[in-house]
């Protein structure tokens, strides 16, 4: 199939411009979350937001009307456990995680079972993907970068040194909370395209990669960044071409750059 041919269809326009603003978003939040050992909240919330689609769809209600607040709810929880009670944030996640998967596989058993929107929520689908969906997440992604932007001094202060950042007198639980409704939003977003399943993917890979190439915080967001889109849109491309899922696809390309990147490494040692 012709590449170039590709960009004629509205479906492939649209996962394109949905994705590499998801993309970018994911990149930038990821980089703090590998940092700060939570990366796995991006496969924790994705679990909330699987239960909260079985609730959307028990419910006949739209999806992500439901999976915003709930999922948001859910990040709160994980950081005000951490916080108030000590425990460690893996720890915290894998019990969010857990009760919310369980949630969900009980109310899809206790309604009509598995149906397309929850499949498709599940593992993703483009070809479900519609212009309101596009539309709503270019205003949120760009909404989530702005505000990236202009705490971007505070949010790098918390992540190499939350009490050196109290001395100076950041608040460092707003912006602890802040973290977590950005990745909130932003694995509430990627969920239709990578589906539940794959969404935490969108989130640790740039990060993990772009660390094994700068010690740069800068360095670290911006490469992440470039990675996240250019691995989505490489990704995306060889799903159309092969007719292969696309989260699945992009995820492969994740880890074939992943080890490129050991490989040099080593080398380079």
């Amino acid at each position: 199939m012709d590449i170039l041919s590709l960009l004629n269809y509205p479906f492939v326009q649209r996962a394109l411009i949905c994705g590499i603003a998801i993309s970018f978003c994911a990149a930038i939040i990821g980089v703090i979350l590998v940092l700060k050992k939570y990366s796995m909240i991006g496969h924790g919330l994705g679990e909330v937001g699987f239960a909260s689609l079985t609730l959307a769809v028990a419910l006949n209600l739209p999806p992500l009307y439901v999976s915003i607040p709930l999922v948001i709810i859910a990040a709160f929880l994980i950081m005000l456990i951490s916080q108030k009670k000590g425990e460690s944030g893996d720890i915290t996640i894998a019990l969010v995680s857990s009760g919310a998967l369980a949630v969900g596989v009980i109310v899809t058993a206790l309604t009509k079972g598995f149906s397309v929107d929850v499949y498709n929520y599940m593992f993703g689908s483009i070809l479900a993907m519609s212009w309101s969906d596009v539309i709503l997440s270019v205003i949120l992604s760009v909404a989530l970068i702005v505000i990236y932007i202009l705490f971007y001094n505070r949010l790098f202060s918390i992540t190499y040194d939350e009490k050196y950042a109290k001395t100076c007198g950041i608040s460092v639980t707003f912006y602890q909370f802040l973290i977590s409704l950005i990745t909130a939003l932003v694995v509430v977003l990627g969920m239709r395209l990578m589906g539940t399943l794959l969404i935490s993917s969108l989130i640790v890979f740039p990060g993990i990669i772009a660390r094994k190439l700068t010690n740069s915080f800068k360095g670290m967001v911006i490469l992440s960044a470039i990675i996240s889109v250019v691995c989505f849109i490489v990704g995306i491309l060889i799903s159309f071409v092969l007719n292969l899922p696309t989260g699945a696809s992009i995820v492969a390309v994740y880890i074939l750059l992943l080890l490129i990147t050991t490989l040099y490494n080593k080398i380079l040692d």
